[in-house]
């Protein structure tokens, strides 16, 4: 059905995926599909917060990020699915939005938690994603 599914995931919240990695991984009935998994490492915002920390950190941080990444692939996704993680760097929707257009993505597969009386319906990055993706978005309540 679905050649290209990108699935966004927190990787310090299993709420991110406990329902949308089955979800993705159902909707790749063809073997030939490709499960694209990527995580976001936020930035500092503001270049003065960068100047409190010590110099490499950034890479360090991103370079520890990816073996966690590769770590939570290996223990989730079935050996026989088509999968490449992909660590991003920044705003967390926007990055979502860039990976989803530069890797050719069908849809995306994301989670939002149960809304409450400050955000209606969608959490602040899955709300800006469905509003703006280009791709179908499947969005799994947990």
């Amino acid at each position: 059905m679905f050649k290209s599914i990108l699935l966004p995931i927190d990787l310090s919240s299993e709420a991110s995926w406990a329902k949308a990695l089955p979800t993705a991984l159902e909707m790749m009935r063809d073997k030939d599909a490709e499960l694209h998994v990527v995580a976001v490492l936020p930035d500092f915002g503001m270049p003065i917060v960068e100047s409190y920390f010590k110099e490499g950190y950034e890479d360090e941080a991103l370079a520890d990020f990816g073996h966690k990444l590769a770590a939570w692939v290996s223990k989730h996704v079935p050996e026989d699915v088509t999968v490449h993680p992909h660590v991003l760097h920044g705003t967390i929707y926007a990055e979502i939005l860039r990976a989803a257009k530069e890797l050719s993505a069908d849809v995306i597969v994301l989670a939002s938690h149960r809304p409450e009386l400050s955000d209606y319906l969608l959490g602040p990055n899955a709300a800006r994603v469905v509003r703006h993706a280009k791709q179908s978005v499947m969005v799994v309540r947990n």
